[in-house]
């Protein structure tokens, strides 16, 4: 096999375009083998070996500075590399992580995870490069997907008049997570339609700047002065960027071409490249959306090895139902309707679904103008993309007090996507936004419940936050109250919200077993805090310890213990068990919670360590 050769970028340069074309294949088979294996995002890699080859070609990324907007595309980079053996243990904890890592490599220049941010990020390694007096290129690699971003839109703006040289390539596949949409999408798709200009405009640059330099002077001031008076102009060459493309992503003959032109050319430079996102892999290119992050399937059919409910299908279907009890209510969703669980209400109500693509700041916003006017927005999203949200959540939703409701999906420990996929900080940012109600369902039935009350019931901004998967042991509907006493007990008291509740009451099974009395108290809400129900447990057992998977800063563990001092009701002991500083590795979540003492047994040791001082 070629790929078994590969050990640096540089044994790339000398392969021929036969070599290479049988190159790509085995990479396709190998991605397609270990992504079965251990989860991942398949589609988009898929889609990038034969850009990600050409850039290796023709960039030392050990020195120049590649940037992978997301970053869910790099497998195929740490492939070459030199990190094919990674992939034994990829995504598990301990192992290497599936988003670009500079403790890795130093051929990663920059952690990504996220959308949106890579021309920003290449902009100031180019001002550093050129304040320094550094000898390196610079190259972002974006969607048309992140594109739609508006941090990225500011990016282009400021990086096309900057005069820096650095290369943009757009990785255009039509899609993001599912399908484009949105004006940037239009334009895109009308370029790709029209390559015979820009093919000419190449051609003609090439041929009279070097032979006939002073009618290629003379004609190209013409054809400005008439594009200015009469033509529509293409929205890079307005920013400033030299355009090249649309190009054919998967020639790499052609790809190499352009990112060495555009190389030389000094300046700002983008070159849009089109690519089909799950190519070589038939359920991958029949359905890009389903394998764009996916958990171990069969490789034969792309059929998934575990089937069944989760919390995110369960949003979904409540919604829907409280879409048909009431026309006010409406869904929003960034770029993400099947991740979200939105598909059937989309379908039920295509009018009252708004997909922005990936722009979670707009899609806050958004709501609150249409809260003001009297819809009811439910806005599902990531927990770790509500961060960008945050400026709106404070200003266009809290300040007047608006109905908005958000769904916070993935909460807490997410697991195998790592350390910029956790949702281990809403709990503390949306407990600082005024107004704010902010409901931890632990199962199916109490999601369900604690939906109709956020969007039916509950006045001001409120958040549902519910964990990625499916439910554990507790399957109870028990959120009536602000809390609930699930284990009466006389020697601690165990608190905990969410998807946590079940290994605390595993825990509390286990000191039961050692003749420990451990109450159990669940918080149903976390925001604001009602702290009766752990007062009248506390007066009995005088310990406490509180068990989150979040952060420690803004903790509802911290605000606990802050209240019931203010109370005066401080306990003889109290321990917080959480997250650290929430920047958790990639691993599956069991293993996690085992790592940092979240699972049953930790919980009990802990509690064991605070019963004997």
């Amino acid at each position: 096999m070629i790929l078994e050769t590969i050990q640096t970028p540089a044994d790339l340069r000398s392969l021929s375009a036969a070599e290479l074309q049988l190159l790509c294949g085995e990479i396709r088979a190998f991605l397609v083998e270990n992504v079965a294996r251990s989860g991942g995002h398949l589609a988009s890699n898929l889609g990038a070996v034969e850009l990600t080859v050409a850039i290796h070609r023709v960039y030392d990324t050990s020195r120049d500075r590649l940037l992978f907007d997301v970053g869910h595309q790099c497998y195929t980079h740490k492939l070459l590399t030199g990190r094919r053996d990674g992939f034994r243990d990829f995504r598990e904890l301990g192992g290497m992580a599936g988003f670009p890592k500079p403790a890795e490599s130093a051929h990663d220049a920059f952690v990504a995870g996220h959308a949106s941010d890579s021309i920003s990020v290449a902009l100031g390694m180019a001002r550093a490069r050129t304040a320094l007096g550094g000898d390196y290129d610079v190259l972002a690699v974006i969607g048309d997907g992140a594109l739609n971003g508006g941090m990225a839109l500011e990016g282009l703006s400021d990086a096309g008049r900057s005069g820096e040289p650095l290369v943009i390539v757009l990785n255009d596949n039509g899609m993001s997570i599912d399908r484009g949409v949105g004006g940037i999408a239009k334009m895109l798709d009308n370029m790709r339609t029209k390559p015979e200009y820009i093919n000419f405009k190449r051609w003609y640059r090439s041929v009279f700047s070097e032979r006939i330099p002073f009618l290629y002077r003379a004609t190209h001031r013409l054809k400005h002065w008439i594009k200015e008076r009469v033509l529509q102009e293409n929205i890079f060459d307005d920013l400033g960027f030299e355009y090249l493309g649309p190009i054919d992503g998967h020639d790499i003959a052609k790809v190499e071409k352009a990112l060495r032109w555009a190389r030389e050319q000094g300046r700002p430079c983008l070159v849009h490249v089109i690519t089909q996102k799950g190519r070589g892999y038939v359920p991958a290119e029949q359905h890009p959306e389903r394998f764009h992050g996916v958990g171990a399937f069969d490789p034969a059919d792309g059929t998934p090895l575990k089937t069944g409910a989760d919390f995110s299908a369960v949003f979904g279907q409540t919604l829907t139902e409280l879409g048909a009890e009431d026309r006010r209510v409406t869904a929003i969703t960034a770029g993400m309707a099947e991740g979200t669980g939105l598909l059937r209400f989309q379908k039920e109500f295509p009018d009252r679904f708004f997909d922005v693509g990936i722009a979670e700041e707009h899609a806050a916003a958004m709501a609150g103008g249409m809260a003001a006017q009297g819809l009811i927005p439910v806005f599902a999203v990531y927990s770790t993309f509500l961060q960008r949200s945050y400026d709106m959540l404070l200003h266009d939703i809290s300040l007047l007090g608006l109905h908005a409701v958000f769904a916070v999906d993935r909460a807490g420990i997410v697991g195998k996507d790592g350390q910029t996929h956790q949702g281990t900080f809403d709990a503390a940012f949306l407990a600082t936004v005024p107004g704010m109600t902010v409901y931890a369902p632990s199962s199916f039935a109490e999601l369900g419940s604690m939906l109709r009350r956020a969007v039916l019931e509950t006045t001001g901004p409120a958040a549902v936050r519910y964990p990625r998967g499916g439910e554990g042991a507790y399957t109870a509907d028990n959120a009536e109250a602000p809390a609930v006493t699930l284990r009466e007990g006389s020697d601690l008291t165990l608190v905990s919200y969410g998807w946590e509740i079940n290994p605390v009451l595993e825990a509390a099974e286990l000191l039961a077993a050692e003749g420990v009395s451990a109450a159990v108290v669940k918080l149903n809400r976390i925001a604001p805090l009602n702290i009766s129900e752990v007062i009248a447990s506390v007066r009995k057992t005088g310990r406490i310890l509180v068990a989150e998977d979040v952060c420690r800063a803004g903790s509802v563990g911290e605000r606990l213990l802050a209240a019931l001092t203010e109370q005066g009701e401080t306990p003889k002991a109290a321990r917080l068990r959480n997250a650290g500083d929430g920047v958790l590795p990639n691993g599956a979540p069991e293993d996690l919670r085992r790592a940092i003492g979240l699972d049953a047994a930790g919980i009990a040791r802990a509690a064991k360590e605070l019963l004997h001082g």
